[in-house]
């Protein structure tokens, strides 16, 4: 009875009050949440974001970057410092800041190629953001292909996410990369990368299983010559057991190792082509590292030369990576909730308190303060800013 209650609380209209529906489904799971079904979310997150420390250190890279931009909101050519949609990003949800809130919005872009958001409205008035798992969302069309709503799932419940009669916004907002040979669902970087990325692990499993064996082949023990007799069954079992507990592993290497009659050492070692799988290694990084749009260098990733020095490196992260993917977001989140406001509301990084492009900002400032054939407000337009009204 208890269970039905807390069911028909959540599938049965709340007046008055804001709350995430699909929050609260997932308050009900008691095991693992459903695969998205369009590709296998799951297995890209385990054998990437979970394994492999290039993936893992892209997205946090890209996502705490981007995260941490200033933000400058515009209502029409105005620049303006208060106003409620401020308010909502600074507590987008309760104990979640701003900070956290962009951050797990850019992951989920980076690791699925899609962004969900789900808006919980008071009176019209937006209250709470929700970023929302894409492995448990599900794009829903209608007759002609469109998108008509969404399907939050989770432990085998379902709640649809479509707008309501009176609302004055979508409650959803789906953010995707570009897929060209899906019209729903975005295309993830990590997928790109799929092929180094499967290199890279193949590696560190091969890096693995040679110090689980003491590095070998470093030799092997040949038992007589020539017409010297077999060894018994018994003879080989004993042999090989007292080679794996006494001599393999990391925790018995450069042990001594004692020979009976008939047995003797040969040493082994390997050739340059059997150790290209380091440089394949990181070759292979460097592939996941462009798909992510990284530097090789900001990874410590050893043979990359194409910048010159590690501030150039990460002037060129911000400018084609970071800014890039901030301002695609902030501008699809801005004119979203622009219908809820009643205003045309853009959301811009703010470049001048970003400290890796201070240089670039520095010459366009001096370049355009000495352009004495442009106005004030001219000025203010070239450098991002919007438009002074106590000047013509």
């Amino acid at each position: 009875m208890v269970l039905r209650k807390v069911f028909d609380s959540i599938f049965s209209p709340v007046q008055e009050q804001k709350a995430s529906r699909a929050k609260s489904v997932a308050l009900m799971r008691f095991g693992e949440g459903a695969v998205w079904t369009t590709r296998n979310y799951e297995t890209l997150i385990n054998q990437g974001y979970l394994r492999n420390a290039i993936v893992y250190r892209c997205v946090r890279l890209i996502s705490e970057a981007a995260a941490n931009v200033s933000l400058s909101l515009k209502s029409g050519d105005h620049e303006v410092a208060a106003h409620p949609f401020l308010d909502l990003l600074s507590q987008p949800a309760p104990m979640q800041t701003r900070r956290s809130f962009l951050e797990e919005l850019y992951g989920y872009l980076l690791v699925s190629g899609n962004a969900y958001v789900e808006v919980v409205s008071l009176d019209g008035t937006p209250r709470e953001l929700h970023a929302l798992r894409p492995d448990r969302m599900k794009v829903l069309v209608d007759d002609a292909g469109w998108v008509d709503g969404y399907e939050y799932q989770v432990a085998g419940r379902k709640v649809e996410l479509r707008r309501a009669e009176g609302d004055k916004v979508e409650p959803v907002l789906h953010i995707k990369l570009f897929n060209p040979l899906n019209d729903h669902y975005g295309f993830a970087p990590i997928e790109a990368a799929q092929i180094a990325l499967d290199i890279h692990n193949a590696a560190g499993e091969w890096n693995k299983s040679l110090l689980d064996n003491a590095a070998c082949p470093t030799g092997a023990l040949v038992y007589g010559a020539g017409d010297a007799m077999n060894m018994t069954d018994d003879q080989f079992h004993r042999l090989k057991e007292e080679l794996e507990s006494s001599y393999q592993g990391a925790q018995n290497a450069g042990r001594p190792m004692l020979l009976e009659g008939g047995l003797d050492w040969k040493q082994m070692g390997m050739s340059p082509k059997d150790m290209d799988f380091i440089e394949l290694k990181n070759v292979a990084a460097r592939e996941i590292a462009l798909a992510f749009g990284v530097p090789p260098m900001l990874l410590g990733i050893p043979g990359d030369l194409t910048y010159a020095n590690y501030q150039e490196a990460n002037r060129a992260f911000w400018r084609l990576t970071v800014v890039p993917l901030a301002a695609r977001v902030l501008a699809e989140l801005s004119s979203w909730l622009s219908h809820a406001y009643g205003e045309q509301l853009t959301l811009e990084p703010d470049l001048d308190s970003v400290e890796a492009l201070s240089q670039e900002r520095k010459a366009l400032w001096e370049r355009i303060t000495a352009a004495e054939f442009l106005t004030r407000n001219e000025k203010r337009s070239a450098v991002g800013y919007g438009v002074d009204p106590t000047h013509e």
